[in-house]
């Protein structure tokens, strides 16, 4: 069986998150790092938009610098998320295809990815379902028909980088406020709310439970064991990893030349 490393649960702000996530998917790359699963909060909550996406188009930028809300660009592809520091546990996974035994195809690979999320659930005695979207959209997970994580990928040579939300409970007044096109194919605002209301919910909003952050850490850690078919052995970051997110965070992810220039 493989050995990953398992970097636990961690809260950062959006700068840091994405910088981590970075440093680590460079190391990977080189070699330089093992295979690694980390889970983290966004402190404060803060909007993420995907690397192809124009921000003044997807984000309301008036209302999260009111509501104290971060907003930060991936290197990752898919939409704009809202991340809840108090409802939502992010996993991200970064593995070298050469160095696992993960499927080479997109979809399998995201698949198998994502089944540490489905597994994990299971063992709350939920009952979610991996859903495979149309091509150019990114897959998700659904319980009971709602969307309860979404996912995005980037590669870097072998290495690749999947990153994602595990969603425990949503306040749609913020989340759906925040993002400018919840609902990217519909162009009336209100509408766009009401459908996104329904479409995305939390753990919590669908199963009626108390699911708490812990809880679903735990079973999470479990679950992508499970999954992957790897042991998980607790590590942290090198300090050359630290040093190049500490970098990172300094002159891209907090730079706003990153942040408003759209990447096509």
């Amino acid at each position: 069986m493989e050995t990953w490393r398992l970097i636990p649960l961690q809260i950062n702000n959006g700068f840091m998150n994405m910088s981590i996530d970075e440093a680590i998917l460079n190391h990977v790359a080189k070699g330089e790092s093992p295979n690694t699963i980390r889970f983290y909060r966004w402190k404060p909550s803060t909007v993420s938009i995907g690397f192809f996406q124009n921000v003044f188009e997807e984000v309301n930028l008036d209302l999260c610098e009111k509501l104290g809300v971060d907003v930060v660009r991936r290197i990752t592809g898919g939409g704009a998320v809202y991340h809840d520091f108090k409802g939502e546990i992010t996993y991200s996974v970064v593995y070298d295809e050469n160095r696992a035994s993960l499927p080479k195809e997109i979809r399998g690979s995201y698949a198998a990815i994502c089944s540490g999320i489905i597994l994990a659930l299971r063992r709350m005695g939920l009952s979610p379902l991996f859903r495979g979207n149309k091509r150019g959209s990114c897959p998700d997970v659904v319980l009971e028909g709602k969307k309860i994580s979404g996912n995005a990928r980037t590669r870097r040579h072998a290495a690749i980088l999947q990153h994602g939300t595990i969603l425990l409970r949503v306040n749609p007044n913020v989340m759906f406020r925040v993002l400018r096109k919840p609902v990217p194919s519909v162009n009336d605002g209100e509408k766009a709310f009401k459908i996104a209301c329904e479409k995305v919910k939390g753990i919590n909003d669908v199963s009626s439970g108390k699911i708490t952050i812990d809880e679903i850490y735990r079973s999470l850690i479990e679950g992508f064991q499970e999954a992957l078919k790897v042991n998980l052995e607790v590590g942290e970051l090198s300090s050359s990893e630290t040093s190049e997110a500490e970098l990172l965070c300094k002159r891209k992810y907090r730079n706003p030349e990153w942040l408003f220039n759209r990447h096509v």
